[in-house]
């Protein structure tokens, strides 16, 4: 349950920096909204992401993984269809935020991961 909500924060965290970085992604509500968009950022990448990745797996190889860029960003913009949906107010534009948006979600993402998601590793080997 502990590396849910880690995992849950990490996202929430990376989406609203996505926010505020790039012009084409909004999101208009309170940090529970973010929260729940950032579950369903993650429901999207657990079940939709590897199914993507297989059947585009020729692609990934062909343009050395930068089609990953383009998935990302496709989980972005599913995202947003989900979350405005629900009404959640989070809205990605068009295909360019998406990208941009998928591309410093990722990097966030790792950043965050290195500094709090890092200890289960630790825990195991020692």
């Amino acid at each position: 349950m502990s590396r849910f909500l880690t995992r849950l924060v990490i996202n929430a965290v990376a989406l609203w920096v996505a926010v505020q970085w790039v012009g084409g992604i909004t999101y208009e509500g309170d940090w529970l909204g973010l929260a729940l968009v950032a579950l369903i950022f993650g429901l999207v990448n657990a079940f939709i992401k590897p199914v993507l990745r297989f059947l585009a797996c020729p692609l990934i190889i062909l343009t050395l993984g930068l089609f990953t860029l383009v998935i990302n960003a496709f989980m972005l913009l599913l995202t947003s269809a989900l979350a405005v949906g629900l009404n959640l107010g989070f809205h990605v534009a068009d295909f360019g935020a998406a990208f941009w948006g998928g591309l410093i979600v990722s990097i966030v993402s790792v950043i965050l991961s290195l500094f709090i998601g890092g200890d289960d590793k630790r825990r195991a080997r020692g």
